[in-house]
């Protein structure tokens, strides 16, 4: 039978900087990937780097996220170190636009929440706004600066964390489903991957929006990441003429630059299964909020359209931590902040691993909060 200090189901940017932080602790480390790795929701991320609450049901979110954000430069040099490739890591803020007739109060208010929760943000004049974006549109009646905001180009960050494992010794097993965990007297003891038994000291569930199927003898790992498939269509643009340098967004959508001058649009949010297709309604929604942003871009040329899946939860957060399996733990369900949320999720699972408790309060996240609900039956193959 073969054996791993460590096994990893999931080869995504989560699964991926997980496994390069553990192997730089000497452990042996595999990572199980159904498909190529890095190729589902990391790969059609946007790599907006933003803390700022989407929702009054992202407020809890905020702290952790806050330190992850912190966390960025040290956790894009490792690994830039290590691969040898870069990640397209930028910090150069972001400017949020409001167009409603009540745009000042409304600016006001989402100023206000964002300083309540330690977010670094400022009222900007929309002379001011224009001055550094000339191609903001002109529906824009207020704006507000997030000085402290970046960017990553995802894809680019998913190659170099999937390196810099390698370069550790990590061993990375492509279209190789795991169809179980494997458990013995309350503990997790490996998993059951295309058929055969590896043995592992610790199991880190990082599946994303897949890791819900995973089966734990006669039950689903829904009981403790209930997760689902959250599909976000996205474009990207080369704009004729007109540049941007920072990440501008509303409430419709979002436009975020690369360094070689295309435009990353997004994104809408639909429960459509595990659908990945593009729609014309859902490209639509993303080109009318892009060309309210930025109306230079209406004779773009569009280079690309996408959809990915996001693993959304019940209650929209992530689901962190050990379970009452001893040697299971998740990492899963970062629904929208999956890019975000790398560095932090990486630095807790490292010290659970290590010492089996954390420097930052991550209880609100812990897959316990699920495991009194009825579990999910397995079927039958």
């Amino acid at each position: 039978m073969k054996t791993a200090d460590v096994a990893i189901i999931g080869g995504g940017l989560i699964g991926a900087s997980v496994a390069f932080e553990l192997a730089g602790e000497k452990l042996r480390v595999t990572v199980f990937d159904c498909r190529q790795p890095g190729r589902e929701a990391s790969w059609a991320a946007a790599g907006m780097l933003s803390p700022a609450p989407d929702s009054p049901r992202d407020l809890g979110l905020v702290p952790l996220s806050r330190e992850s954000l912190r966390l960025y430069p040290e956790f894009v040099a490792a690994i830039e170190e290590a691969s040898g490739q870069t990640a397209g890591y930028a910090r150069e803020g972001t400017l949020e636009l409001f167009s409603a007739p009540c745009a000042e109060a409304d600016r006001d208010r989402r100023v206000a929440e964002c300083r309540r929760s330690g977010l670094a943000v400022e009222t900007v004049t929309l002379d001011a706004a224009r001055h550094w974006e000339k191609a903001i549109g002109p529906a824009a009646r207020a704006a507000a600066w997030f000085p402290e905001e970046g960017t990553v180009e995802p894809r680019a960050l998913m190659s170099a964390a999937l390196a810099a494992a390698q370069n550790r010794g990590v061993e990375i097993r492509p279209d190789c489903t795991v169809n179980g965990l494997t458990c013995e007297h309350g503990r997790c003891t490996g998993v059951v991957a295309d058929g055969e038994e590896i043995s592992a000291a610790q199991v880190i569930v990082a599946a994303g929006c897949f890791s819900s199927t995973i089966a734990t003898g006669s039950e689903l790992l829904g009981r403790y990441a209930p997760t689902r498939p959250v599909r976000g269509q996205m474009m990207a643009l080369k704009p004729d003429g007109a540049s941007l340098r920072r990440v501008l967004r509303s409430e419709r959508g979002y436009l975020v630059p690369r360094r070689d001058g295309r435009i990353v649009a997004g994104s809408t949010s639909e429960e459509a299964g595990f659908e990945r297709r593009v729609t014309p309604e859902g490209m639509r929604k993303i080109f009318d909020a892009a060309l309210e942003l930025f109306p230079g871009l209406a004779g773009a040329e569009v280079l690309e359209t996408w959809a990915g899946l996001r693993p959304g939860t019940p209650d929209d957060l992530p689901i962190l931590g050990p379970t009452d399996i001893e040697g299971l733990l998740i990492a899963t369900g970062h629904y929208r902040n999956g890019i975000l949320l790398a560095p932090v999720t990486t630095k807790l699972v490292g010290e659970w691993i290590a010492q089996g408790r954390t420097t930052i309060d991550a209880t609100p996240f812990s897959p316990l909060r699920f495991a009194h609900q009825k579990p999910l039956a397995r079927t039958a193959d």
